[in-house]
């Protein structure tokens, strides 16, 4: 943020102040984060997008917070032990598993499931969590001990599915392999194996089944250039930044990843903000904060601070009264006539949007905009 004014940086402050404040009022007693509190249908816990707000708040200071997301997350994948290992022999066994027997992607804060019809099977946030987990426990310092059966349940689970098509981020396309998805797990499965308190057979699987997917992406981006949605396509989506940032399947100044990028800014960036897809009609296909703050994140990585700035100027102006980010904006509409159909079908846009919050937070803390720990941070 080149030029940034004493003014700009008391709003800045002010919206870190409330982001805050926002996250810890939608996490519940059982550690859960309500991907939303006002938006009806994300009245759920989300491991994906909990996994990116539980890295915010440690980043922030605020460890309570995110232990209590890793224990909520613990408790869910435990209390499920029986069918993820029923799940896991009849893979081992050739059997036939539909859409609808494997672990949902969101649930209520008690960690029960709903009954509501979803697109559920999503495997990225149980591979997203572990990343978090072992971030959180090397930036602190702290033993990751507490949640080590949870997360080693969690790694099986995916190791074992990795390669079975699944419904993407966005909880669409569930007919494809998905790349942010495979990065996701490379990701949890990476770090885990790196743990000495696992057994050696299991760390040396999850670092096998890292290496599959690492060759399995870099072998599909090859015939192409540059990495595509899912395996096999040829179009990008904003979550690929994830692939180098923060989850390291690729490093952010790999030629394939920087590629990547030129073809994000090429088809979804329209001056600053970002679009999901090209094909996006959700609520009119608008820009995200978070995906902006995701591009900038990776910015900052590769030492375009300037860029990295203005994305991050652009989340800070998107915030609406009260100082909330929505889930997206109505600029540069990919499908405007589509967007009334939403706010018909589900009302306004979610807002606030606790992920949106995590990411501004994120991109915050590595511009160096704020400081860690945070004033009213919790140990």
């Amino acid at each position: 943020m080149s030029g940034t004014s004493v003014k700009d940086l008391a709003r800045l402050a002010r919206l870190a102040a409330r982001s805050l404040e926002i996250i810890r009022g939608s996490q519940d007693a059982s550690g859960a984060y309500l991907a939303s509190p006002t938006f009806p249908t994300y009245q759920y816990s989300w491991f994906r997008d909990g996994a990116f707000i539980a890295d915010a708040m440690s980043r922030c200071g605020d460890i309570a917070s995110a232990e209590a997301f890793f224990s909520w997350c613990a408790r869910v994948i435990g209390a499920r032990r029986e069918r993820i290992e029923s799940l896991i022999a009849r893979r081992l066994a050739g059997d036939a598993i539909g859409h609808d027997e494997f672990l949902p992607t969101r649930y209520l804060a008690d960690g029960t499931e709903s009954s509501e019809e979803w697109t559920d099977f999503q495997l990225d946030g149980y591979g997203a969590w572990i990343w978090s987990l072992r971030e959180h426990g090397r930036r602190h310092g702290r033993p990751i001990t507490p949640w080590l059966d949870g997360a080693v349940l969690s790694a099986r689970y995916v190791a074992a599915f990795w390669d079975h098509p699944s419904y993407d981020w966005w909880e669409e396309h569930p007919d494809h392999s998905h790349t942010s998805t495979l990065a996701a797990l490379y990701g949890g499965l990476l770090t885990i194996s790196n743990v000495e308190a696992i057994e050696p057979h299991l760390r040396a699987t999850f670092a096998a089944v890292a290496g599959e997917i690492r060759e399995a992406v870099r072998s599909d981006a090859a015939t192409r250039g540059y990495l595509a949605k899912w395996l096999g396509g040829e179009a990008v989506d904003s979550s690929l930044v994830a692939v180098a940032t923060p989850f390291r399947l690729f490093e952010p100044d790999d030629p394939i990843m920087a590629s990547t990028i030129r073809k994000i800014e090429a088809d979804l960036v329209r001056g600053r903000g970002v679009h999901r897809y090209a094909d996006d009609t959700y609520y009119g296909g608008g820009q995200w904060p978070l995906l902006a703050a995701f591009l900038g994140w990776h910015y900052a990585e590769v030492g375009r601070v300037d860029d990295a700035g203005a994305e991050l100027a652009w989340v800070v102006g998107q915030a609406a009264d009260g100082d909330e980010l929505p889930e997206q904006v109505p600029e540069h509409l990919l499908a405007p006539d589509r967007r009334e159909g939403w706010i018909e079908r589900w009302g306004p846009v979610a807002c606030p949007l606790l992920w949106s919050h995590a990411m501004f937070l994120t991109l915050a803390l590595e511009l160096g905009f704020i400081a860690s720990p945070l004033a009213s941070g919790r140990t």
